[in-house]
């Protein structure tokens, strides 16, 4: 299947407007949520464009590349569908997927106050009552919640763990936005709060009683791919402004990019373009295939990617100097923007383990 075109007519000069006013048009959401480009890999059969991951990731880089909050808003998406798709029965596939496919946006609910990559301490529940289960517990910087129509949300589930797909206007729902984000500021990040949601057994992706490592890590691995793709595209941006702008501004009588510093960054922003989107389409392709290497290879992706994004970034505003500096410059939203990528889906540090854990086990299991 050929590789999506994504139509740039409809976000135009609206990233930098959206980054001052923290504000995305929902209208726009949901047209490129009925054309499939939210979550393209979702089959065709559901109404999605059935691509590979590479071709997704390729896409996630080109909108990341345009705005940040836009490629975030994506990534909750995919991640949702994804969950439909893996941890879904039948009825919640056609049903769901057709849902997210025809306009309706979705948001995912992993981290709590006191539970972020310490799954241990997750404390949400989504308990059993007849035909129903009760949704209960606070989830917090749920990307996307403010645009939302429905929210995955995973919790404990008797002994074990489950995801549940909750309608963001369900009573017992509060959706508390959060104020002034640093970065991707018009990704609608909320606080949730579920206070005894009651909602139909058929809510609960495939009956629920999962393994919580099994739901985290399907869901997380597709997030941080999508990451690491909005992150290349990040890279991409910073590399064109930064060179357009050493090509055509001239110091001390000759174009910036002949000085041999200035020459430095860009270089260092071509390794770094050329390094992430390496780094990503193994991954990519360690999913397409199914890998059993392809958790691990998602958490290498989105680490590189996310710290390469950052120096980038940083790279970039030294070039531009005050040229970049202005709210809403695609470069002062990536020097905002990427750190943020250093600590979503897993920080650095978390990731860090993760490798080296994977390390110690190719040499306990060669």
């Amino acid at each position: 299947m050929a590789e999506p075109v994504f139509p740039d007519e409809l976000v135009g000069d609206g990233p930098a407007t959206w980054d001052v006013t923290g504000e995305l048009p929902p209208d726009l959401l949901r047209k490129l949520g009925s054309m499939g480009l939210l979550c393209a890999e979702v089959p065709a059969r559901f109404g999605g464009l059935g691509v590979s991951s590479v071709d997704n990731g390729e896409l996630t880089a080109h909108v990341g590349r345009l705005c940040s909050s836009l490629r975030s808003i994506m990534t909750s998406h995919g991640i949702a569908a994804t969950a439909v798709r893996r941890f879904g029965d039948r009825e919640q596939r056609r049903h769901y997927l057709g849902e997210l496919t025809g306009g309706k946006l979705a948001a995912v609910g992993f981290s709590e106050p006191g539970a972020g990559s310490d799954l241990a301490a997750m404390t949400t529940r989504i308990e059993a009552q007849g035909e129903e289960v009760v949704v209960t517990g606070e989830k917090r910087w749920v990307t996307a919640s403010r645009y939302a129509d429905y929210l995955l949300v995973l919790g404990r589930h008797g002994d074990d763990a489950a995801a549940v797909m909750v309608p963001a206007d369900a009573p017992g729902v509060t959706i508390e936005p959060v104020p002034q984000p640093m970065g991707c500021r018009a990704a609608g990040h909320a606080r949730l709060v579920f206070d005894g949601v009651r909602l139909p057994v058929s809510t609960v992706l495939g009956g629920g009683r999962q393994s919580l490592s099994l739901l985290f890590t399907t869901a997380l691995s597709y997030g941080r791919m999508s990451v690491a793709w909005g992150c290349a595209g990040i890279v991409r941006a910073c590399l064109d402004a930064a060179a357009t702008q050493a090509a055509t501004r001239e110091q001390s009588g000759k174009p910036l990019g002949e000085h041999q510093l200035v020459a430095g960054h860009l270089a260092d922003l071509y390794v770094a373009e050329q390094t992430v989107t390496q780094v990503c389409r193994h991954a990519s392709e360690q999913w397409d295939a199914g890998s059993p290497d392809q958790a691990v290879a998602a958490v290498l992706a989105k680490h590189v990617a996310a710290t390469q994004a950052a120096q980038a970034a940083a790279k970039a505003m030294q070039v531009l100097a005050s040229w970049g500096a202005n709210d809403g410059h695609v470069v002062a939203r990536a020097y905002r923007d990427t750190k943020l990528m250093e600590i979503i889906e897993g920080s650095n540090e978390i990731s860090r383990l993760v490798l080296a854990r994977h390390a110690l086990d190719r040499v306990a299991h060669p």
